[in-house]
């Protein structure tokens, strides 16, 4: 049996539409498994129980799952086939949790938890982040055993159901079971490409840290033409301490945010850019930070974003100076960034610039949106193996992102485990996750089958394998 081989086995089951990938991504969408509805607990727990061990039971996995220590919190399973002591092992993840489902709100009559195909268009709930994605490692991890009888490396399958709600509990989990999710290399599939006509890896991610500006004055809001001139507006005010903070084009102007990059990991960069379709919004090149091209912003830099900002009553506007004013931000920062200090140095910053009165607070609980950065070093030999196992079976070079704009429990593997990352995202930029009208492409997923299973059969063929 040959790579072609098995190959042909994994497209024979996407292409099958009564009993293929789209009839068992259909059952894996219709479990509405929101993580961010507390009430979705049973059917989180059903995903793993139902519909994840059983499959992976069927390739002789070895099945583990473990409740969340924290309440509320979705649980964690972990799938392990063991060949060989000696042989590799190979860490790969999926979240079958989604966002919600955001019913009504899908066009044409679409709906969330039911699969509709439009011509190349799979619409639900999940099908790009990330059930359609684990379903395809799984396709083709069970291609490559039912042409070769073995993988030829031993492989951990991690599945959880809280990544839309902050992964809260698997890094806990983890620490406490380090021997059980013990490996040598990380290799999943999460997220958009960066071009949708050129495959990529990414060796990590950027890390996210929401907060709140509050400024604060008084009790009770007062008349605009008895107080105005008099009173001072905290809207104002913080409209201005967020100007200091980036400027009119999104460059950020707080000196520790800004981080320097290795000539290396910038050139990594210099024929990638950001194409995620026809209806993708189009891209304002003259926002961020000068001097970098489109990705360099997305994956060599910070960025600072104003996710909400209320004062007052915005639907129903009064003649009168509001109380208080509040936005809700975020920094998206890479690797290397000193991420204990991002508060701290944002404070320094605020009341150097005379904005005292401007306060950081927590976001509300339940939506922190933390993640640490991380990345893998891009001439790490894993990160090297993957570009030429891509490039092999796609026959063009392999795109390498040093960390996707993204955020997600990455940090987690490469610290608790210390092992390098390679993702291999199968959807695209304009698939509409975390959105009404969520789809996958089923072009690009056929071709993101073709693509893990090669790169399976090669971690397993002994003229081709990764060697530690």
């Amino acid at each position: 049996m040959t790579r072609a081989d098995a190959i042909d086995c994994a497209l024979t089951f996407f292409d099958d539409r009564d009993n293929g990938y789209l009839a068992e991504l259909s059952r894996l969408c219709a479990v509405p498994t929101e993580s961010q509805n507390p009430a979705r607990l049973p059917e989180m727990t059903q995903y793993l129980e139902k519909l994840m061990s059983p499959r992976l039971e069927g390739l002789g996995y070895t099945i583990k799952i473990y409740d969340n220590p924290i309440s509320g919190s979705g649980p964690v399973l972990l799938a392990s086939r063991v060949e060989d002591a000696e042989l590799p092992t190979i860490l790969c993840y999926g979240h079958g949790d989604v966002v919600l489902g955001m019913e009504g709100q899908w066009r044409a009559g679409r709906r969330p938890w039911e699969l509709t195909i439009e011509g190349d268009k799979v619409f639900g709930r999940g099908v790009a982040d990330n059930k359609g994605q684990h379903l395809i490692q799984i396709a083709a991890l069970d291609a490559v055993l039912t042409k070769r009888g073995k993988l030829g490396f031993n492989h951990k399958f991690l599945i959880e159901m809280g990544e839309e709600n902050g992964s809260k509990g698997l890094k806990e989990i983890i620490e406490a079971n380090k021997s059980d999710f013990a490996t040598d290399a990380f290799f999943a599939s999460d997220g958009p490409r960066t071009e949708i006509a050129k495959p990529n890896i990414t060796l990590g991610n950027r890390g996210a840290c929401n907060f709140n500006l509050v400024v604060n004055l008084r009790s009770s809001g007062h008349h605009s033409g008895n107080w105005g001139g008099l009173l001072a507006n905290p809207a104002i005010i913080l409209a201005n301490a967020l100007a200091s903070i980036a400027d009119r084009s999104g460059k950020v102007l707080v000196p520790e945010w800004r981080p320097e990059v290795a000539d290396h990991v910038r050139a990594l960069l210099k024929d990638v850019d950001r194409d995620a379709g026809a209806d993708a919004p189009e891209i304002d090149d003259e926002w961020g930070e000068p001097g970098l091209h489109r990705m360099e912003k997305v994956s060599t830099f910070n960025t600072f974003e104003v996710l909400a900002f209320t004062s007052g009553t915005p639907d129903r506007p009064v003649n009168a100076i509001p109380p208080t004013a509040r936005a809700t931000c975020q920094l998206r920062y890479i690797y290397g960034t000193d991420e204990d200090g991002i508060i701290p140095s944002l404070r320094r910053h605020l009341d150097a610039s005379g904005f005292e009165r401007v306060k950081i607070e927590p976001p509300p609980s339940g939506n922190d949106g933390r993640f640490m950065a991380s990345r893998t070093d891009p001439r790490h030999p894993w990160a090297l193996w993957m570009q030429r196992a891509v490039a092999r079976v796609s026959n063009q070079p392999c795109g390498v992102l040093p960390t996707s704009g993204g955020s997600n429990m990455t940090h987690i593997v490469q610290s608790t485990l210390d092992a390098p990352i390679t993702w291999f995202p199968l959807s695209y930029g304009g698939c509409s996750q975390h959105a009404p009208d969520e789809h996958i492409l089923m072009s690009l997923m056929r071709e993101g089958m073709r693509y893990v299973t090669s790169i399976y059969w090669d971690l397993g063929d002994p003229e081709t394998a990764y060697r530690l």
